[in-house]
């Protein structure tokens, strides 16, 4: 029997949309070395795991994606995408369009700013 936690002693998290401004598309894998990688050298091995961040692999679509973090680490994982300028041999740029609590509320937003 699984035992279900409270929503009182749940882990509270944000949710980073972002844009890579490339010239083509870039492959799942390669952006996820890229922000671990980048998150690892500028927060370190005990922030990065306190800040528990993951990218959402179903809302990847080659150049916009959705990160997952805790939210006292929010301006800490917005710098480290903006210190990530290359992914392979493409030179990138990490955009944060919004930083919402669901992904719901988040999809709305970032539509209706189109």
């Amino acid at each position: 029997m699984k035992l279900k936690r409270l929503p009182s002693m749940r882990e509270s998290k944000r949710y980073l949309y972002f844009r890579v401004v490339s010239e083509g598309a870039i492959d799942y894998t390669n952006v996820k070395n890229a922000i671990w990688n980048s998150m690892s050298n500028w927060l370190g091995q005990n922030e990065l795991a306190q800040a528990s961040p993951r990218l959402i692999r179903n809302l990847w679509d080659g150049k916009k994606g959705v990160l997952r973090c805790h939210p006292r680490y929010v301006d800490n994982v917005k710098m480290a995408l903006a210190l990530i300028s290359q992914i392979g041999d493409q030179k990138v740029i990490f955009h944060v369009l919004r930083v919402s609590g669901t992904i719901r509320s988040g999809r709305e937003k970032t539509k209706k700013k189109k």
